[in-house]
């Protein structure tokens, strides 16, 4: 048995930001599936793992981490000689890639996550999308993916000519951001929108969106039998890669 341990929901993006570094690490690892729609990350036993009440949760062994970029940065530190190098042993390499890290974290990652939960998180519960929200951050976000745009005219990613932690941290948010109006501010940017295409085709990210597909599969049988002739795409859902589990 993986004595790796990844608690999450693969409809999370920080659980699907850490599920990625392992993937990419090609290592192996026990998913335990948190239903938070009921509540148990609010509960015990996962309250014990991340006090937070927040998904994911990590053990590897003794250790015990939550917050995913925590979790990324312990993976491809740790497990640095096993599948692909996320992180560079040249210090100024690694100054570049740190820098991107903060970008993703500081910049990026706070309008992303706002439209995210405006275009997608919202619909998905019934509640009402806030215009005037999602105007304001697709203009904070269009100022940070200028940046982007000028850096990547230079290097094929982000911190460099080599994927790494930095470009992998972005792949959540993308994910569901180009399944929505926000898409624009990528695609209109022809250096990012290259950027994109590449870093979501990678093997190990088309792990982590069958894994969300297959569960979502799962607890929709009955919706998924009535529309079985019909390619869908819904709330990110590409259920013509993944029908073959029912």
């Amino acid at each position: 048995m993986a004595t790796i341990r990844l608690h999450g929901n693969p409809f999370s993006t920080a659980t699907m930001r850490a599920a990625a570094s392992l993937h990419e690490k090609q290592l192996e690892f026990e998913f335990v599936l948190i239903d938070m729609k009921n509540g148990e990350h609010k509960k015990e036993p996962f309250i014990s793992l991340n006090p937070f009440g927040q998904v994911p949760a990590f053990e590897d062994g003794d250790l015990k981490l939550f917050e995913s970029r925590a979790i990324t940065q312990y993976i491809v530190h740790e497990y640095a000689d096993k599948g692909t190098q996320l992180i560079s042993k040249e210090s100024k390499k690694m100054a570049k890639l740190r820098l991107w890290l903060e970008v993703e974290s500081q910049h990026y990652d706070q309008p992303a996550s706002k439209l995210v939960w405006e275009l997608m998180v919202k619909p998905m519960y019934g509640l009402p999308t806030d215009p005037a929200a999602v105007e304001e951050n697709e203009g904070k976000l269009g100022t940070v993916l200028d940046f982007y745009e000028k850096t990547l005219s230079q290097s094929k990613y982000v911190a460099g000519e080599c994927f790494t932690l930095a470009d992998l941290h972005h792949l959540p948010t993308i994910h569901y951001l180009m399944k929505t109006q926000s898409k624009k501010l990528f695609e209109s940017r022809p250096h990012v929108g290259a950027w994109v295409a590449d870093i979501t085709a990678r093997t190990a990210w088309s792990k982590i969106i069958c894994d969300k597909d297959k569960t979502y599969i799962r607890s929709n049988i009955p919706i998924i039998r009535f529309c079985l002739l019909t390619p869908l795409d819904l709330y990110g859902v590409e259920l013509c890669k993944c029908l073959s589990i029912i």
